[in-house]
């Protein structure tokens, strides 16, 4: 009975570990998000003001538009990378990247590459803060010691990534339009 569970157990923890999501190489071996998406309701225009928007409003903490032409959207982001054990965590790192975004008649298509990982350490106030500001390829292998958490730092990077890319797409498909602030009457007491 004990072999029968020992082995049911290692077969769902292999299943388990073969189901984690893992960033694809292009064609220069670093690691790529592409997602292509058909958009046959909104118009180009519409595409490219909705991107600018959510990098240049939406993400104004974390992006900063690099160059915007008629058709493409540049830009460099960073997002935190979280560690957590049992139920307390803190972070462990950042990672910048690289948005394009290209826009065409009826879909678009966007990309996130040159993932590069920068690790925190608490400062003397308690703060995290970066290491250092040279920061190391996601792509790069890691050596034995340090193979378990830097594939869990690729595997959280991946799933940020992921929810990023779900967040933009959503945005891109809903009609936000930013409420401007209404002006208040100012009180005249010539007039009355």
């Amino acid at each position: 009975m004990r072999y029968i569970l020992a082995i049911a157990l290692s077969v769902f923890v292999t299943s388990l570990s073969a189901q984690e999501k893992q960033f694809p190489k292009d064609e220069t071996g670093k690691f790529i998000y592409y997602k292509v998406v058909d958009s046959l309701i909104l118009s180009k225009t519409v595409l490219l003001e909705r991107a600018k928007n959510f990098v240049v409003s939406t993400n104004k903490k974390t992006m900063k538009l690099e160059s915007s032409t008629d058709t493409s959207i540049l830009a460099k982001g960073k997002m935190i990378i979280d560690k957590t054990i049992l139920v307390a965590g803190h972070p462990s790192g950042e990672v910048s990247y690289d948005f394009v975004f290209e826009a065409r008649a009826g879909k678009y298509r966007y990309w996130l590459t040159n993932f590069v990982f920068i690790p925190y350490q608490r400062d003397r106030y308690g703060n995290f803060v970066p290491k250092t500001t040279i920061g190391s390829p996601l792509e790069k292998s890691a050596d034995k010691l340090n193979a378990g958490s830097w594939k869990d730092i690729q595997t959280s990077t991946y799933a940020k990534v992921a929810k990023f890319g779900d967040s933009f797409k959503k945005f891109l498909a809903t009609d936000k339009k930013n409420s401007e602030p209404v002006k208040k009457e100012t009180v005249s007491t010539k007039k009355w």
